[in-house]
């Protein structure tokens, strides 16, 4: 076996048979159908204008950036929680980014990939003030507003199980339904992640009358889903969210881009924007796939403030979100 022989088959096996998938498509048809929720401020919620925004939604901005060079050629589809893995399984959309919990089922059985975590949360409760609760486990005999087919539907019932407390489940298949239920005084509580729990409190006539519970029941990892299957699209949606987070780990901001890509000595730098390699390529891209998504939304802790954090009406600390590098769970492989 000659070494240029072997160098080539090498090759061949590595590129795969040339079939056609998800990034095909998505070129073909000149939009990435992205996925969001219905209505969640901080992560996916329509401004004045109509125009989608939050952190959710600047993740699929992200992917259509690094593929068009424009975050714009994008078509958010609203999906409710009994929505929001069928439609990717289905192809109705391309990808979802959609406060959505990565669990084995879904991962193993339900016909989708997870990507890379975004964001880790846990459910908790929300209550009003006036009713004197001081923890989750004083909620015996009381109701629940609880959104169907989710994650949180399942906590609640273990929670109840194994804590001996019997409450009464008031089930809505939308989120919204759930929450304004619980604003118009049917249910005694409103269980969700942590995070939308404070993001909707901000929705509420009187935010200051309500309060959320201590307890955080759950592990919520929310991370963006695609169809099964179409690895060369699931390492893109991947490496694209990585390189949000590395640019933040290596101070690169929608600001200083350009100067760094003109003058950055740092092989880590160069190589995620394009000066040096080519690893655009290995996702089916061009050199410049995370420079024009770095351009367009930020690096990951630019997203995070804008949306969620201090540049919000949220105001949330960075907490488990932060880098480790900063005591948090955001580590990430490297680009090279």
């Amino acid at each position: 076996m000659t070494k240029r022989w072997f160098t080539s088959l090498c090759a061949m096996v590595i590129a795969g048979p040339a079939v056609a998938g998800t990034l095909d498509d998505v070129k073909a048809r000149g939009q990435l159908n992205c996925g969001v929720g219905e209505g969640v401020p901080g992560f996916s919620i329509p401004d004045s204008s109509g125009r989608w925004t939050g952190f959710d939604v600047a993740m699929c901005r992200a992917v259509s950036a690094a593929i068009f060079g424009d975050p714009d050629k994008i078509k958010f589809v609203p999906l409710s929680s009994n929505q929001k893995v069928l439609a990717v399984a289905t192809g109705q959309v391309d990808v979802t980014s959609r406060t959505t919990t990565w669990t084995m089922q879904r991962d193993a059985k339900e016909g989708v990939d997870f990507t890379v975590i975004v964001y880790y949360d846990g459910q908790a409760f929300m209550v009003r003030k006036d009713l004197g609760l001081k923890s989750a486990k004083e909620l015996a005999g009381g109701t629940v507003c609880v959104t169907a087919g989710t994650t949180t539907e399942l906590n609640l019932a273990d929670f109840g199980r194994a804590n001996g407390i019997n409450f009464e489940p008031v089930v809505f298949d939308g989120k919204k339904e759930a929450v304004n239920a619980y604003a118009s005084g049917r249910c005694d509580a409103l269980t969700t992640d942590y995070t939308q729990l404070a993001a909707f409190r901000t929705t509420l006539a009187d935010p200051k009358a309500h309060v959320i519970l201590p307890e955080i029941i759950s592990k919520e990892p929310l991370a963006p889903l695609v169809k099964h299957g179409d690895n060369q699209w699931k390492d893109l949606v991947t490496w694209t969210i990585i390189g949000l987070v590395q640019a933040e780990e290596l101070g690169v901001t929608q600001t200083n881009v350009d100067d760094m890509k003109a003058t950055t000595k740092n092989p880590d730098i160069q190589r995620m924007l394009g000066v040096s390699g080519d690893y655009g390529a290995y996702v089916g891209l061009g050199k410049d796939w995370l420079y024009n998504a770095i351009k367009a939304v930020g690096n990951y802790g630019e997203i995070y403030d804008r949306n969620l954090g201090s540049g919000s009406p949220l105001g949330m600390e960075r907490g488990k979100n932060a880098l480790w590098t900063k005591g948090g769970l955001l580590y990430v492989p490297p680009i090279r």
